[in-house]
């Protein structure tokens, strides 16, 4: 795994660990050595996990670019967490790039027990604002993902083109891709940013390529006529 700040190497390292933690993306840990220690700068900045223990944390400078309390460390952590000691985590979003062996990863780090399906289904599925059809198909792709419940996505074809707007919400999942939004016009609801499509998405989610997803205050979903939450 490596991770940039600007032109900057911040992390290098193939002795890292993925920490798995309740209601938590997994988390990367890498050995101290393998952070730039020219790089870090300490900070009065202090965290408390009663799982983990008191963390410290540095700042990164590289350059002229400052990633404020971008890491974090437990230098005594509690006996069942004794594994971090001498360990650094960095935050994600801290960071310009991240690579995992030569991969750009984009989102967050890949979990390798996380899995994405994707199936055809002839199952009916409606999608209404305030009673109003704005959706409706018989030929849904069903993906399952990890963690999250079944979704389902509809062929553009089988939605109402003109109750979509334009948004400027990006959105970037690791496993899926980057997301693209569209809001939502019915009658006098406007809803933001209420349904997403990947235009290029991941290889485990290929099949669901420009089929939107609704969700969102006020979208309700019917599956085989029965309200799904």
């Amino acid at each position: 795994m490596r991770a940039f700040l600007g032109s900057q190497a911040v992390l290098d390292s193939k002795r890292a660990k993925l920490l798995h933690e309740s209601a938590h993306l997994p988390q990367l840990y890498v050995p101290r050595r393998d952070v730039r220690e020219d790089l870090l700068e300490a900070s009065d900045h202090t965290t408390h996990c009663p799982y983990k223990g008191d963390a410290s944390h540095w700042s990164v400078r590289a350059g002229d670019r400052t990633a404020e309390n971008a890491v974090w460390g437990y230098s005594e952590p509690l006996e069942e967490a004794a594994w971090l000691r001498d360990h650094v985590a960095v935050h994600w979003n801290a960071m310009d790039a991240w690579f995992d062996e030569y991969d750009e990863v984009r989102g967050h780090v890949r979990d390798p027990y996380h899995r994405i399906d994707v199936r055809d289904s002839s199952r009916g599925v409606r999608v209404l604002v305030d009673g109003e059809v704005v959706a409706e198909t018989d030929r849904p792709k069903l993906l399952s993902e990890t963690g999250l419940p079944n979704r389902f996505y509809i062929d553009p074809d089988d939605v109402r083109r003109e109750v979509l707007g334009p948004s400027a919400k990006h959105t970037t999942c690791p496993y899926k891709g980057v997301a693209s939004y569209h809001s939502l016009t019915v009658g006098e609801r406007w809803i933001e940013d209420g349904a997403l499509l990947y235009p290029e998405p991941y290889d485990d989610a290929r099949r669901v390529r420009d089929h939107l997803c609704f969700h969102g205050q006020g979208i309700e979903t019917e599956v085989d006529g029965e309200r799904v939450e």
